[in-house]
Parts: structure tokens; C-alpha cells; sequence
């Protein structure tokens, strides 16, 4: 089973045993191998009830077309980046990150964790959906594909640590909410031996999710990690999603961080070490972090939300870094990936380093008032995009793309359609929380009148 409706932007996602399934994911496998250039690959997964299943199953599709595979077993998302590039190969994750219990997919990138083309993601969908349909029979491969099973998360610790070593700071107490998600897994080993007081919530693996949903992009999720960092009196807070690529931080008030800011400061680190750097920021992050990084000599160049395009834009233009406001950051001494664990341990330094709290070491670093992300289901995306671009055409200046983004001299709008989900996205970003709010009610009547 293979519905035409999980095929994304930048990976596959769906409701496993409705438009999802192991027949399905064997199919995926029996068409990557055709479509794929390489002898062999790495595959992942992570701790849903779905993923053996559907790991295996691909597995079996891969290896009958002859494409062997390294198998690293239980995987957050970024652990899989970093076995592509480690071992120089293609790398499949099985995984539908921040999504519900129910659902599972796909994520792919080529050797050296470099993204996949969307002709290619295309290509391989349209194989594979008439691999499943019965319409293509493939012949198995003459001399079926190996499996190697392959433990990496110790040599994973070993390079994030070399990145981002974490001597000679102040001992910090740290609430970790892994959200029953990968980061029950990584966080021992890569944050467990360091010099750190560790509040853990949540890290027994549950790929039902009986805590909260393991998206912290919803304010409701970072409630449990805001009360304990309250309660413990920590000095920050950490909330993975739930494949632990990305993370979202908390200041010692109980107080979210801004990921624009977040963004703005691992860039002066990264520029500090390679002056004139290329930084990389998506649509929806916040003009304090442009200005910041010009500030600091260092180039922005703005990609479309999503970790395909970002990571593209990374290997196109030598960057150094890049961050999204959804909380994803990339490294170029990461493979050019996305890390939520090596983000972590930036934050981490920078604060055990400096002699003021998070909040205050972050002021610097975040200058506009924001909306943060409001998303709404509408009927026709097309229309209501056209809407609001009418409303305010004599007001800033439009770009189309990723959506539609319109700025003003000190403020910007931005509506775009969700890659992964049946959702329209809206951001918005001015001078003062005044303006943010009427531009929100504004563009918000606009959309509820489709």
C-alpha cells in the first residue's frame, strides 16, 4: 500500500495500514534499488511500533535488487546523517519525525548525507507506486545485496564531541525532555558522561507517545519542560521532537527561546571561527538574525523552509551554518546536515562559558516581536494565498515561492503551505508586539473568510 498523498516535499510520510504499509515499504525498497547509483547503503529507524516492520520490509526490497545494506539499528534522524557521512554512503531513515503514533515514513539522502533531488524523490515514488499497483515487476538481482549490522552511536558521541567539546565551563543543570522519542536514545550517550546535571523527562522509547505528541514546534508540548525547569530550578531547558533532529531550547525562566535567536548565536560562533562566512536561514527566520550575521561579516542566504532545499543551499553556496525557526540547524562539519544534538551542545557551551543566565545571553540575539507559527486547514490554498497577496499589494513587496512572503520597512508576513502536513503556516514578524498582533488578526480574517 502506497497512497499517493505521502509522497512530500522533502520525504514520505503517512498512516501506516492506511496508506502505508510493509507491502508498501517493500516496494519503496525493490524501486530504490533500481533508481539508486550506489552498491550500498545505510538504513535506520526509530522507536515507533511501526519501524522494525517497515525497516525490514525495505530492507528486503533493497538487498533482492541487488544494493546491500549497513544496518545501524535504532537511529535518531541525525544519527543516520551522520552514518552517511562517516561512512560515505546513501543513507534511508525510517522515521516520520514530529507526526503522530500512527504514522511512519521515509527519509533519504545521498553518500556524504547530501540531499536527494526532488526529480529524484519523484522518480522514486512513481516506481515504486507501480512496483505496489502490480503494473512494474522487477526481477531480483542475480547475487542478492549483504547485511552488516553496525553499532555507530559511540563513534556519533565521539564527533559531536569533537565539534563542540565542553571543557572547562561552568556545570550547568539541564532539564532534557527526549518526549518518549529518539533522544531516549542519543542523550545518554552523548550528554550523559559530560559535566552536566540532567533533569530527564520522558526517555523510556515509546513510539505512542503517552506523555505529549513529539512536536515542539506546539506550545503545549514544551509545558511539562518549561514546569521542570521551574520546579528544578535548571539553568535552561532541552525539548527534542521525536526523532531528536531537532531541539528547541528554554531559558531558567520557564521561557521558550527563540530559534531565530538560537540561530543568530551559533552563527557568531561559526563566523568566529571562519570570518566571512556564508550563513544559511529560511523564509520564516527572523530579520534580527540577517542583521546579526551581516553585523559579524558574515553572508545570509535565505532558502525555502525545509531540509532538503536547506541543505541544498548549504552545498551550493560553502556555508557554514544554516538555521530554520522550526528549530532545525545545520553544520557544515556535520556533512552540511541538520543536528538537534549538536545545536544543543552549542547552547551548552555558550552558556557554561558566559557569566550572565540564558535569558540574558540570548537578549542580544533576539530583536523583533513575532507571531511564532499559527497554522490553519483551508479548502483552497491557492485562493486564499491570492487573498491575502491582493490585500497587501500596495502595502510591501511580494515574493512568491515558498508561499507567499510580503515585507514591509520593519515588518513581514509569511504564509506558506506545510511540506509535511494538510496545513497553511502563518509568520509574522514587526517592530513592535502591537503591530504583530493586527497584522496576525488581519492576514487571520483574511484566511477564515475562504
Amino acid at each position: 500500500m502506497l497512497a499517493a498523498q505521502i509522497f512530500k516535499a522533502n520525504d514520505i510520510r503517512g498512516i501506516v495500514g492506511q496508506e502505508l504499509d510493509e507491502a508498501g515499504a517493500r516496494a519503496l525498497g525493490q524501486a530504490y534499488a533500481v533508481v539508486t547509483d550506489q552498491p550500498q547503503i545505510v538504513v535506520g529507524r526509530d522507536m515507533r511500533q511501526s519501524a522494525p516492520g517497515l525497516q525490514a520490509a525495505f530492507v528486503d526490497g533493497v538487498t533482492a535488487g541487488g544494493v546491500s545494506v549497513i544496518d545501524i539499528g535504532l537511529a535518531s534522524t541525525d544519527g543516520l546523517w551522520f552514518a552517511s557521512g562517516w561512512l560515505d554512503r546513501p543513507g534511508v531513515q525510517i522515521t516520520s519525525s514530529h507526526n503522530p503514533g500512527p504514522y511512519n515514513g521515509l527519509k533519504f539522502c545521498r553518500r556524504g548525507a547530501q540531499p536527494v533531488e526532488p526529480a529524484w524523490l519523484t522518480a522514486l515514488a512513481d516506481l515504486a507506486c507501480q512496483i505496489d499497483a502490480g503494473a512494474t515487476t522487477i526481477e531480483p538481482a542475480a547475487v542478492r545485496g549483504e547485511v552488516e549490522a553496525r553499532d555507530l552511536l559511540p563513534d556519533y558521541a565521539d564527533y559531536l564531541w569533537h565539534l563542540v567539546p565542553l571543557d572547562g565551563g561552568r556545570r550547568l543543570k539541564v532539564v532534557i525532555d527526549a518526549g518518549n522519542g529518539m533522544a531516549g536514545y542519543t542523550v545518554p550517550a552523548v550528554l550523559g558522561p559530560l559535566d552536566l546535571d540532567i533533569v530527564a523527562l520522558y526517555f523510556d522509547l515509546d513510539g505512542t507517545f503517552p506523555n505529549h505528541p513529539p512536536n515542539p514546534l506546539e506550545p503545549a508540548n514544551l509545558l511539562d519542560a518549561r514546569a521542570a525547569v521551574a520546579r528544578s530550578g535548571a539553568d535552561l531547558g532541552i525539548v527534542f521532537d521525536g526523532d531528536a533532529d531537532r531541539a528547541f531550547i528554554i531559558d531558567q525562566h520557564g521561557q521558550p527561546v527563540s530559534p531565530s535567536a538560537i540561530t543568530a548565536m551559533i552563527a557568531v560562533a561559526e563566523l568566529a571561527k571562519e570570518p566571512g562566512a556564508t550563513i544559511v536561514v529560511n523564509t520564516i527566520t527572523s530579520s534580527g538574525a540577517h542583521q546579526i550575521v551581516t553585523e559579524h561579516g558574515g553572508q545570509v542566504v535565505e532558502s525555502r523552509v525545509g531540509h532538503t532545499y536547506m541543505k541544498a543551499a548549504m552545498a551550493q553556496h560553502n556555508a557554514i551554518f544554516g538555521g530554520e525557526h522550526s528549530g532545525h540547524y545545520y553544520f557544515r562539519d556535520f556533512f552540511g546536515a541538520d543536528s538537534g544534538m549538536l545545536a544543543a551542545l552549542y547552547v551548552l557551551s555558550a552558556l557554561g562559558h558566559a557569566s550572565v543566565p540564558l535569558s540574558d545571553l540570548v537578549a542580544q540575539y533576539d530583536r523583533y516581536p513575532s507571531s511564532g507559527e499559527i497554522n490553519r486547514t483551508v479548502a483552497d490554498v491557492a485562493d486564499c494565498l491570492d487573498r491575502v497577496a491582493t490585500r497587501f499589494a500596495d502595502r510591501g513587496q511580494t515574493v512568491r515561492g515558498d508561499g507567499i512572503k510580503i515585507s514591509g520597512p520593519d515588518w513581514w508576513v509569511s504564509l506558506r503551505p506545510s511540506n509535511t502536513e494538510p496545513l497553511l503556516r502563518l509568520n509574522v514578524e514587526a517592530a513592535t508586539a502591537g503591530e504583530v498582533a493586527d497584522l496576525r488578526d488581519e492576514v487571520l480574517s483574511l484566511i477564515e473568510e475562504a
